[in-house]
């Protein structure tokens, strides 16, 4: 390590006398060294039962390859499109590796299979006996003979579907998965590749060659993702194999899922070799793919449309009137009600599954979770905790190295301090920050609430519609304490998340305006927070106090991208910060990201206002349904009940009035209002805001209305 002038300073210079130690803090680093070694010893024997199992692992994966991996490779261009799909994948592994171990897995799972099958023909043939339809068969003569051996010839059946049923499942997953990995892959580098050449044609424009402006974007993965990766491959085939910049281009465009991706860099090729200007091939691909993804999104709400549609027929419409129908036919004494259980407690909540995970598939990906940019500062964070595992002991005289290793460890303890002032002052900081944190507080409170009194009271509770009938309320009130602290928080970050991005072009516009005029950016942030010193939520103000302690703007930048945790802003920064240490004049490059941030900002207000209607809809689907069941449960259900209490008054005894039951089938109905309102809130969300969590508190609203409609006016 060279020596180097301390990081951490402030204004008070980190207290010039933390270069000496006393006695009790020798007899404390001796206390943590003794610590240190036992947590190494256990952190030794982790690691060493990790490596057994990795290496167990390994084993399991070559041993397929060494047994049948000759087979294959003779039949290489059968297996090309397996190949092909692994590369576009990323899936680290050959192509005899892998068909190898789809074999000898689904051989494994066939065995599996045929002693399943084996267990359950024992069961039915020998334990609980064939059914009847299956006993009493009638074959001609010349196969009469196998009714002799009809418990045998079934069981052999069995086992037999059995072995081919996971014999398939499994070989089809191995054959299908690479193909999934490789179209996830295509669709998340579609969704970024406008942004990814944005920030290429910001870069060029500054001044770099192709090559530093690949191998820029290739270190920005936490921000452009899978577009990074594909980028990666070109840098890896310059660097680690020699190869010039055509052939690694080449070479990428061989291996990538994306055909938007293979079209930037064929034409960039192109561009290369008929010396034509770079920069604005960028930009004129930029402003292309911006308006694909603005065609690709009307695209994506028409079949969202076409879905709400879908589900308004066949889950709002549609059991509705098989709930009028079922009604009808069990006051009648012809029907049966597990048809109407079956729909409201099954098929209601498990279509709306399978609808919410539809809208997840065809949602295009925004990038998943946003990964912090890392700063400088946490780049010497880690160089000193590598110091400190290293040699945790202090020697007399001190060296350079413990010096740096002291003073970090008392920051990290000063920022430790400050994160628990910092908690106790805002205790509500950490569920903001994260609102499914909230879960590990309501969740115990909720089960609580509802299993508790149950306990309690439940030698007094003989049947199960007493059951019901004690826990139906106490259930409701637990999926309220669940779901509205978690709606509650995730609306608050939303809304932070959305104030912020919708003010981020602004800002960056005034930015630009104020460098092209020859103000330096540092120059540009303070007269914007002269000007508005609660611009950016207070944001800005915080950039500013980190400028003055000492923090370079880069930094400074950064830790406002980590603070916000929006893959807008973090894109936008990541553009910024790239641009200033590659070149001090950003204004165009601002510029750029005003635009980025604005197009990202009008799809997003699209989707919004084109989906309004449609959760409108659902809305009005739902209070249709819900007064429907309403006028069902106050007129129609109330008239059989009093019609059954008159003759049973008279002494007639007629069979479907006098055992029915009023209050077993207004206790359904508002089961059914609960659920198909909880639904649909969640339905709402995916489709508007493209998050099931924000559905959140649609569904607060609509199991409101039907849980009061029915307690307050039945």
């Amino acid at each position: 390590m060279s020596e180097k002038e301390p990081i951490y300073k402030d204004k008070t210079d980190l207290n010039n006398n933390t270069h000496r130690l006393d006695e009790g803090s020798k007899s404390n680093d001796i206390n943590k060294s003794d610590l240190g070694t036992r947590f190494n010893v256990v952190e030794s024997h982790l690691s060493n039962y990790k490596i057994k199992a990795i290496a167990i692992f390994k084993l399991l994966k070559r041993l397929p390859f060494l047994l049948l991996s000759s087979r294959f490779k003779e039949h290489q261009a059968f297996f090309e499109s397996i190949q092909i799909k692994l590369r576009q994948a990323r899936v680290p592994i050959s192509y005899e590796m892998y068909v190898s171990n789809a074999v000898f897995f689904s051989i494994f799972s066939a065995f599996i299979g045929a002693i399943s099958g084996l267990f359950l023909a024992y069961t039915l043939v020998y334990l609980v006996g064939l059914p009847a339809t299956l006993t009493d068969l009638s074959l001609s003569q010349s196969i009469a003979w196998i009714l002799n051996y009809r418990d045998l010839v079934i069981s052999l059946l069995i086992v037999t579907a059995f072995t081919l049923i996971f014999f398939i499942l499994v070989f089809s997953t191995f054959l299908i998965y690479p193909s999934f990995i490789a179209s996830e892959r295509k669709n998340k580098i579609d969704s970024q590749i406008p942004y990814a050449v944005t920030f290429m044609y910001a870069q060029s424009k500054g001044g770099m060659n192709i090559i530093e402006v690949l191998r820029e974007l290739a270190q920005s993965v936490n921000t452009y993702g899978e577009v990074s990766k594909e980028v990666d491959v070109i840098i890896r085939d310059i660097d680690y194999f020699g190869n010039d910049l055509r052939t690694a281009i080449i070479n990428s465009i061989e291996l990538t899922p994306s055909e938007r991706f293979q079209d930037l860099m064929y034409n960039l090729l192109a561009v290369i070799d008929a010396g034509g200007n770079i920069s604005e091939y960028f930009q004129d691909k930029s402003e292309q793919y911006l308006e694909q993804a603005s065609n690709d999104q009307k695209g994506f709400l028409e079949t969202l449309g076409l879905l709400a549609e879908s589900y308004v027929t066949a889950f709002v419409a549609g059991p509705l009137f098989i709930i009028i129908v079922g009604v009808m036919m069990a006051v009648m004494g012809s029907g049966s009600d597990v048809m109407l259980y079956a729909l409201i407690y099954a098929i209601l909540p498990i279509g709306s599954i399978l609808f919410i995970v539809m809208i997840s598939i065809i949602t295009p990906e925004d990038g998943g979770k946003v990964e912090l940019l890392e700063t400088d500062i946490e780049k010497y964070d880690t160089h000193f905790e590598n110091l400190a595992m290293n040699d945790g002991s202090y020697n007399d005289p001190l060296t350079e190295k413990e010096k740096n290793v002291y003073q970090f460890e008392q920051l990290r303890k000063s920022k430790k301090l400050l994160k628990i002032k910092s908690l106790f002052k805002n205790p509500m900081i950490p569920l903001v920050e994260n609102p499914h944190s909230s879960l590990v507080i309501t969740i115990p409170i909720a089960f609580i609430v509802a299993i508790v009194p149950l306990l309690t009271n439940f030698d007094n509770l003989h049947t199960t519609s007493d059951i019901v009938s004690f826990i139906d309320d106490k259930v409701l009130l637990a999926a309220y304490i669940t779901i509205v602290p978690l709606s509650f928080f995730h609306e608050i970050k939303f809304m932070k998340t959305k104030r912020f991005e919708k003010n981020l072009p602004d800002f960056l516009k005034k930015l630009a305006s104020a460098n092209e005029t020859g103000m330096t950016l540092k120059d540009s942030i303070q007269m914007i927070l002269t000007s508005n010193p609660k611009s950016m939520d207070g944001e800005i103000s915080k950039i500013w106090r980190d400028i003055n302690w000492g923090v370079n703007i880069t930094d400074s930048l950064i830790r406002f991208a980590n603070r916000t945790k929006t893959r807008l802003i973090a894109r936008s920064f990541t553009l910024i910060t790239k641009a200033l240490e590659s070149s001090g004049d950003i204004g165009e490059v601002l510029r750029v990201a005003a635009r980025d941030a604005t197009a990202y900002q009008n799809l997003k207000s699209e989707r919004t206002m084109n989906m309004m209607i449609y959760i409108v809809i659902i809305y009005i689907a739902y209070f249709v349904f819900v007064g429907v069941i309403y006028v069902v449960s106050s007129t129609f259900l109330e008239e059989m009940a009093a019609a059954g209490e008159r003759l049973s008054s008279t002494g007639h005894q007629v069979g479907f009035l006098s055992t029915f039951d009023l209050d077993s089938y207004t206790q359904l109905f508002k089961h059914a209002a609960i659920i198909q309102g909880f639904s649909s809130g969640l339905l709402a969300g995916a489709m508007g805001e493209g998050n099931v969590t924000s559905g959140l508190k649609h569904s607060i609203v609509l199991m409101s209305i039907g849980f009061f409609l029915f307690a307050i006016l039945i």
